[in-house]
């Protein structure tokens, strides 16, 4: 009886290590599909501090950081929140959204830093660093090891997001948030199915608080909390006794998704008495098109036409990814790779990532937003940056497709099959050198629109530092605060659109607020001028090509600044 049951306990030591030794052959099976390691992950996230901060030394040491006058103007937006004569929330404006602004706060207060750029570089190069890890972390839900690392040194060494990511855009936050949010509805929708409640109250918070981010960085993030809202409902609702358990955070994570756009509307009609005041307000993309747009002449490609627009955009989108023609290759690949996804139900959550499609395909065709580039009429540059939020989509799911080759060819093709990756691996490697040796399509829109404005703004900025230092002075900032920025002088020195009610009085009678009048021909300080002229005696004439003529006032009412002895 004792050596039967010491026969069996045998058998049942060595069924046990048997299982656990395929138990550990499977969690290093490089071929596994499934979510990564923090310690799989920290190489990725260190690979990515490096290359980001290669691109921050490339773009400082070449004046690339101001190039875009938007990032200009956010930096501007973030330094007048406390460096203005009306500091405070107001100061956010009400089109843009506030977190970028608010991200860039504590660094834009350094003068430095405001002046060269660092004050947006840093920000976004913790985003590029965070999306390139998120990145990875969701391609192991879809992807072997081998091919997750493909595709996310496909997203991480893109040229144009490389540039991005040391620029005060808002591109590289908002793909950080795109892609974590997808990260976690991923893990949300499996935990659910997995009936694991701890770890879905978990997710649910923590995807509130990125969709939070996201409606606040972005009108795209407006479309995704709504998308994923109704995802993990209809997810939860197959699967109602993980639901009951979870009430508590559900009910958390759908006050967050429905208080962004809603604190957001309330602060519009606070502020300036209409809560859609970023959709027909006089800075809405609508009136800013009307603006620009020359008289007389049609409309942009894609107006009203959503066919267009999904040209537009999808070319944008294919020259934005990759090398000269290549891109119809990756697009080619990502639908390849969307069509199995939805086929073998890998994963659906991840297909959140390509709304930015359908968004922008509306935007283009009815919200007012152009898209010009060289290889589309009228072959010119405008908005080109929108494409790079397709990058995380066309990376993830044409790898995808390609892992499906690579296992059709297996059992036929062995050495196909152990060539294959290095063999992609130097395509992305030839493609990142070919794009940064033809100028990446963002950068070049950059520098191609940046030319005339830099120089106007310099000069401008020349005769600004002639003036007595502390003078108050009275000029419209929101298209040329780069001259203000690259002078140096506080925006509190000045009496600007910022502080509405100063600002309609100094309006109404520049010589009697401002010592100093700084008139851009077309904004409302030149139409004031023209108005009220008297008390003001023309010091300046700068005219630059390509930019309207600054004429620069001087006030025979308001004494300037005496220097500090």
């Amino acid at each position: 009886m004792r050596a039967s049951k010491s026969s069996r306990a045998s058998r049942s030591g060595a069924s046990a290590a048997t299982a656990r030794a395929a138990a550990g052959a499977a969690a290093t099976d490089p071929d596994e599909v499934r979510p990564a390691t923090r310690e799989e992950t920290f190489p990725i996230a260190l690979a990515a501090v490096l290359l980001s901060f290669v691109a921050l030394l490339l773009s400082f040491s070449r004046g690339y950081l101001l190039l875009y006058g938007d990032a200009v103007a956010h930096l501007g937006i973030a330094r007048r929140i406390l460096d203005s004569r009306n500091p405070g929330l107001i100061q956010l404006g009400g089109v843009w959204l506030p977190l970028p602004h608010l991200l860039m706060l504590p660094f834009v207060q350094k003068l430095e830093w405001w002046q060269n750029g660092l004050a947006g570089a840093w920000p976004s190069l913790i985003c590029y660093i965070a999306s390139v890890a998120g990145f990875y972390r969701l391609a192991r839900h879809l992807l072997m090891p081998r091919w997750a690392i493909a595709a996310t040194a496909f997203y991480a060494l893109n040229p144009n997001l490389l540039y991005l990511a040391t620029t005060a855009m808002t591109e590289p936050l908002f793909l950080a948030l795109l892609i974590w949010t997808t990260l976690l509805t991923v893990e949300c929708v499996a935990a659910i199915r997995a009936d694991r409640h701890a770890v879905v109250a978990r997710c649910l918070i923590l995807v509130s608080v990125f969709i939070l981010a996201a409606v606040y960085t972005r009108y795209d993030g407006w479309i995704l909390g709504a998308t994923v809202w109704c995802v993990v409902t209809f997810t939860l609702a197959r699967y109602r006794d993980v639901w009951r358990r979870v009430i508590p955070s559900f009910v958390f994570f759908t006050l967050l998704v429905i208080a962004g756009p809603i604190s957001w509307l309330a602060y519009n009609q606070h502020f300036f008495h209409d809560p859609l005041d970023f959709i027909r307000g006089p800075y809405s993309a609508s009136a800013i098109e009307k603006k620009t747009a020359a008289p007389g002449v049609e409309h942009y490609h894609g107006w009203h036409s959503p066919f267009w627009a999904f040209v537009y955009y999808t070319r944008t989108a294919q020259v934005d990814a990759a090398f000269w023609e290549t891109g119809f290759l990756v697009m080619a690949a990502a639908i390849g790779g969307l069509v199995l996804a939805v086929r073998r139900r890998l994963a659906l959550p991840a297909l959140l990532l390509w709304l930015p499609l359908p968004f922008y395909i509306y935007s283009i065709a009815y919200g007012s937003v152009p898209i010009f580039i060289p290889q589309l009429w009228p072959h010119s540059y405008y908005n080109s940056r929108y494409g790079m939020e397709m990058l995380p989509a066309l990376a993830l799911f044409a790898f995808l497709a390609v892992q499906w080759i690579e296992g059709r060819w297996g059992d036929s093709q062995p050495l196909a099959k152990r060539l294959m990756q290095p063999i992609v691996l130097l395509l992305i490697a030839l493609s990142t050198v070919g794009m940064m040796y033809r100028t990446p399509l963002v950068l070049k829109e950059a520098i191609n629109n940046s030319t005339t404005r830099i120089g106007f703004e310099s000069a401008l900025a020349r005769q600004l530092l002639a003036l007595p230092k502390g003078s108050v002075i009275l000029m419209y900032n929101s298209d040329h605060v780069g001259a203000l920025q690259y002078a140096g002088i506080p925006l509190r020195q000045t009496i600007n659109e910022g502080d509405y009610d100063s600002f309609q009085a100094a309006l109404a009678a520049p010589a009697e607020h401002a010592a100093y009048v700084v008139a851009i021909a077309g904004d409302p300080v030149s139409t004031a001028v023209a108005a009220h002229p008297e008390g003001l005696t023309e010091l300046t004439i700068l005219c630059t090509t390509g930019q309207p003529c600054a004429r620069i006032y001087q006030s025979d009412r308001v004494a300037p600044a005496q220097p500090k002895s």
